[in-house]
């Protein structure tokens, strides 16, 4: 079944309409390509409502905020939500300021989220209106660990039934929820924390995954971060081998987002359901 949410993104080609920040722009843009969608970036407010109608989805990421563009998110988001798009969310550094949380606090009141992932900080933000981030990074105290998994799994379904969203709460373990259903992925490697981007990478793939297969949100989103994770194994892997460095494995993680395939999947998912 997961297989087949990978397959639906190539035979779609998504055309996925992102307002992201402008430190991970281009990394978005060719992750989405590698992925099997297409990027289109258009924040100016004249032309996002226009950009949307064209889209399969739309991705908010609130990384580079400034006044204009929350005015473009929100009025993006709105006409996203008339169509029927899966619309996601990037709440970056939720907690950190208070222009932050404000501004993902008027996009959760006025769009309908189908997805919204973000570190553990950045969802107890959400959950909460107030959090402890280190930046952009997860708190270290907010850490899920084997030994508060289940208390997270069921704070992230009781999040989603609240916010009518999948909620996607990535880091050393990953979690994949509904207010029903959750899957837990061990898939990744510790050095996607040390490149900017891979978060934002992530999201934009997952709107690019919801579009593709709008009836199965929670199913699109979790193959879309097991896959994620197994990139980050193999483009680990290489760099080991070469003896290269951060850069390399960037290059590298993207590279496998364009050639991971449905045996590289079945080999490498760490998944289960709870």
């Amino acid at each position: 079944m997961l297989t087949q949410i990978l397959k639906n993104v190539k035979e779609n080609t998504p055309l996925v309409h992102c307002i992201t920040n402008y430190v991970t722009v281009n990394d978005c843009a060719n992750a989405l390509l590698a992925w099997g969608g297409s990027p289109i970036m258009a924040d100016d407010v004249n032309e996002v409502e226009e950009i949307t109608t064209i889209c399969s989805s739309l991705y908010i990421n609130i990384g580079t905020l400034n006044e204009r563009t929350i005015a473009s998110m929100l009025k993006a988001g709105k006409k996203a939500c008339e169509l029927g798009h899966p619309i996601v969310l990037d709440p970056v550094g939720a907690g950190a300021s208070s222009m932050r949380t404000k501004a993902a606090f008027d996009l959760l009141d006025q769009v309908g989220f189908t997805v919204i992932r973000g570190n553990i900080s950045e969802i107890k933000t959400i959950a909460s209106g107030a959090g402890s981030t280190k930046g952009v990074d997860a708190d270290i105290s907010d850490q899920v660990t084997e030994e508060n998994l289940d208390a997270t799994v069921a704070f992230a379904k009781k999040l989603s039934e609240k916010t009518k969203s999948i909620i996607v709460i990535t880091g050393a373990i990953d979690i994949v929820a509904d207010h029903q259903k959750s899957y837990i992925i061990r898939n990744g490697n510790a050095l996607m924390s040390k490149i900017t981007g891979t978060g934002c990478m992530l999201t934009a793939l997952i709107a690019a995954s919801a579009a593709a297969n709008p009836e199965r949100p929670l199913d699109a989103a979790a193959a879309t971060v097991c896959s994620m994770g197994i990139c980050g194994e193999l483009a680990y892997d290489r760099i080991q081998k070469e003896g290269k460095g951060t850069s390399s494995y960037r290059t590298y993680l993207i590279d496998c987002l364009s050639q991971i395939t449905e045996e590289l999947f079945k080999e490498g998912a760490k998944i289960e359901i709870k």
